[in-house]
């Protein structure tokens, strides 16, 4: 099959899937607006009271370990910061939305999320530790986001993609990707970027999830967002936290903690605080689910 062919049939299935929630474009909306303020979230987030309880949630669970009870929105607005906020109403309106889809011994969603969950807050810990100042919060969507297509390929293409899962398993030398690309013809963040366009999703955030398995990054992506993804990803499969296909976790190259000023005693660290905040994270998807 042609590649073109594939695309548009991988498009034709992600307009099966349900609606995103209407708090999703407002929300995305906002992220493109550099003018947007809390006042602006908050009154999106607000018209989606089950959306707000879940955010409440978050706020009060153990990974922010607030020492008070946060009742308000505007409270939990303004604690966690209207940037994390916004990345958190996209991350559970679209967890919210993909189907739970069907038992596997290679793969569940459920584990996918809570791997996913894991690779987001060490982005997020990395960039504020090494990467830049400024608004980063963009990494923690990026980061929960990056593995989507692997629920699109589970609900559509199951047998295929148990098929490659059935082969990494069988052979951890080879990687995940490069299956799917033999037996599928496309890999799962190629489908990732796919639906994350056409949910219009900003650049960047679509074009570093595309660029994760490129040997040479295009010039028109932060290769710094990918490195921090792609070490990010590492360090939480070593986590061992949920079941999203691999059997065993990515290597860390030297080029990418080049790229971002890092030495092998940085990664010890972010090591560290991963595996320290283990329950944290556990907890936080709880609230997020």
């Amino acid at each position: 099959m042609q590649t073109k062919d594939i695309h548009n049939k991988i498009y034709a299935k992600i307009e099966e899937l349900p609606t995103l929630p209407a708090v999703v474009p407002r929300i995305l909306s906002l992220i493109e607006d550099a003018r947007s303020n809390a006042s602006d979230v908050t009154g999106a987030v607000s018209h989606d009271p089950a959306l707000t309880a879940k955010i409440l949630k978050v706020a009060n669970s153990a990974y922010y370990g607030f020492s008070q009870k946060i009742a308000e929105l505007d409270m939990a607005v303004s604690l966690l910061g209207f940037n994390m906020v916004k990345s958190l109403a996209l991350s559970i309106g679209v967890m919210g939305t993909l189907p739970k889809g069907k038992k596997s011994p290679y793969f569940s969603r459920e584990g996918l999320w809570l791997h996913s969950l894991a690779v987001a807050a060490i982005m997020r810990e990395m960039a504020k530790r090494h990467k830049k100042n400024g608004e980063r919060e963009y990494l923690f969507v990026l980061g929960l986001l990056h593995d989507t297509g692997k629920i699109v390929m589970d609900q559509f293409f199951y047998d295929d993609f148990q098929q490659a899962l059935e082969e990494l398993n069988n052979d951890d030398t080879v990687k995940l990707h490069l299956v799917e690309k033999r037996i599928i013809g496309i890999d799962h963040c190629e489908v990732s970027s796919m639906l994350l366009k056409r949910w219009k999703f900003p650049d960047k955030i679509v074009k570093p999830i595309d660029a994760l398995h490129h040997d040479e990054i295009p010039g028109d992506v932060d290769a710094k967002d990918v490195a921090l993804l792609r070490i990010s990803n590492a360090i939480a499969q070593e986590l061992a936290l949920g079941v999203e296909g691999n059997v065993r976790p990515h290597e860390i190259s030297d080029r990418e903690l080049k790229m971002l000023g890092m030495k092998k005693a940085d990664i010890d660290a972010i090591r560290d605080h991963a595996h320290k905040e283990k329950n944290n994270i556990k907890s936080l998807f709880n609230a997020m689910v």
